[in-house]
């Protein structure tokens, strides 16, 4: 049983993004996603106009007229949330943390797709994998895990791509669309990456905070890697520190998405205190004009 304070709160952030959710889901979920894959129905004779590649050898050799394949589409979706719960989400400087950014997101995203009548599951992992929810459909599997977004205390403070993707490809059976949910404060994970990529509808999201990429003038300042507890001192009066910290930040970025080109995503950027909804609407948008 879930407890009935957090009851109330996963309440309160159904409320606060149902409207965000109708939204996505006012044709831009379904056009965005549709047709992800097709079942074998039937076979009929050939008749003329039928295109010549749908034909059924076997079948017509043995009946000495043509037929061709019939097929239906799958209009059901299996929707898996792989989110980052490393310590760098803890990281805030606006009216949310990164980690408040991922749940609300992810909550987005999972309402989405059962209101679509879409199977959601969740994956979470920091160094490790934290906890898997595999795809399921219902009221009561979203609350679930909505609350796990919320509540999960994780056990690493690091952060795995690798290993999330690793996981998703031995577990997923059939081709899932996967929205991967992380700052990307990793390396070492693109060849585990095409692979996810050739058996999966993947789509990653880059959450970021303003001060990632500027360092303010705040003086003398101790600084500690939320990921591997490291500190530091940093003089941030420092014009050439400010401007080496922002050369790291742009170096780092510059790497991820030629990574990412490489393996032909395209990445959705929200940073927190922005806009959530905008950014998904223009994606799903692109994804449906080049369908």
């Amino acid at each position: 049983m879930i407890p009935r304070e957090v009851l109330k709160k996963i309440r309160r952030i159904q409320i606060r993004t149902s409207h965000k959710v109708d939204e996505l889901l006012a044709g831009t979920w379904h056009s965005a996603f549709k047709g992800r894959g097709i079942e074998f129905e039937e076979v009929r004779p050939y008749q003329i106009g039928d295109d010549v590649r749908a034909i059924d050898w076997n079948v017509t050799a043995r009946s000495d007229q043509p037929f061709v394949k019939l097929f239906r589409e799958e209009r059901e979706l299996a929707v898996q949330l792989l989110v980052d719960l490393s310590g760098s989400q803890s990281l805030g400087t606006t009216t949310q943390t990164k980690r408040e950014l991922v749940a609300e997101l992810g909550a987005i995203l999972a309402l989405s797709a059962i209101k679509n009548n879409d199977k959601v599951g969740l994956t979470l992992f920091t160094d490790q994998i934290e906890k898997s929810l595999p795809p399921r459909k219902g009221s009561r599997h979203v609350l679930r895990l909505i609350r796990d977004l919320l509540y999960c205390q994780p056990i690493g403070t690091g952060t795995n791509v690798r290993g999330a993707l690793e996981h998703l490809n031995r577990t997923a059976k059939r081709r899932t669309v996967v929205f991967i949910i992380s700052d990307f404060q990793d390396s070492d994970y693109e060849p585990t990456l095409k692979v996810a990529r050739r058996k999966h509808d993947v789509i990653p999201i880059v959450v970021s905070d303003p001060r990632e990429s500027e360092m303010p003038n705040v003086g003398l300042i101790r600084l500690q890697d939320a990921e591997t507890g490291e500190v530091i001192a940093l003089d941030t009066a420092s014009r050439k520190n400010r401007e080496m910290y922002h050369r790291l930040f742009r170096r780092q970025r510059e790497v991820r998405d030629s990574m990412f080109r490489r393996c032909r995503l395209r990445p959705i950027h929200l940073e927190t205190g922005g806009d959530l909804v905008e950014p998904l609407l223009k994606y799903f948008h692109q994804r449906e004009s080049r369908a």
